[in-house]
């Protein structure tokens, strides 16, 4: 079965170009003009949706936010189309949930290539550790039952929370995780807990990854990442 894309621009230009070149590539795409509408196709459970960021009634940041909120998409890449260049128009994006920036004016090639990609790290994440709670990234193994870490097969003693925050970031290589969203995730509704015991727990996980420390990213202003190998 064909992946499903939803595509969303008040553009209609640019809505029928995507169409055809997405369908072209053998995508099955669904389009709508504005954020509203986009929101009411999420029924049709798309798998990846390319968003326009400046838009009437509701603009791109919006609906990314609301298509978050909702639990079976929460992990639906979201690529944000946008003629906005700033760091700050970026870091915004990637805090509510996006996966990927694409500038205009557009390149078909690069959509398709980031299309792709996010699509196979959309399956990835799907497939292993879903179903098995098992992560193989490169050189790094990781065992959700087992709660056990190996670099290169030996052995690498995390405690409990550190073991938590890789887990996370390895299970979702290429997606920026904020401070915030990592306390919630790992921490939920612990008491006593600031942001900067995050920095400190992966401090401490990059001194046990050693040579491979560089697997784990750290995007000014945003976040942390797991680097995709």
């Amino acid at each position: 079965m064909s992946s499903k894309i939803l595509v969303v621009d008040d553009e209609k230009d640019i809505l029928e170009l995507l169409k055809y070149n997405l369908t072209r590539e053998g995508y099955s795409v669904i389009t709508a003009p504005n954020g509203l509408v986009a929101l009411e196709k999420l029924s049709l459970n798309p798998d990846l949706v390319i968003l326009d960021v400046m838009m009437p009634q509701m603009d791109g940041y919006e609906v990314c936010q609301r298509i978050k909120t909702i639990e079976k998409f929460k992990n639906t890449p979201i690529l944000f189309l946008t003629a906005r260049t700033s760091e700050a128009d970026e870091i915004r994006g990637l805090n509510l949930g996006a996966s990927d920036f694409i500038q205009k004016p557009i390149s078909i090639n690069k959509i398709l290539a980031r299309v792709k990609a996010n699509l196979r790290n959309a399956e990835l994440l799907s497939n292993s550790v879903e179903k098995s709670g098992e992560i193989n990234e490169g050189p790094i193994s990781i065992s959700r039952e087992k709660y056990s870490v190996e670099v290169e097969s030996k052995p690498v003693d995390l405690a409990r929370k550190e073991f938590e925050i890789l887990f996370l970031l390895a299970s979702n290589p290429g997606k920026v995780f904020n401070r915030e969203k990592i306390l919630n995730e790992v921490w939920g509704n612990e008491v006593f807990v600031v942001e900067r015991t995050v920095d400190v727990h992966l401090l401490n996980i990059r001194k046990k990854l050693e040579k491979y420390a560089y697997l784990i990213e750290t995007i000014k202003g945003v976040g942390y990442r797991f680097k995709s190998t």
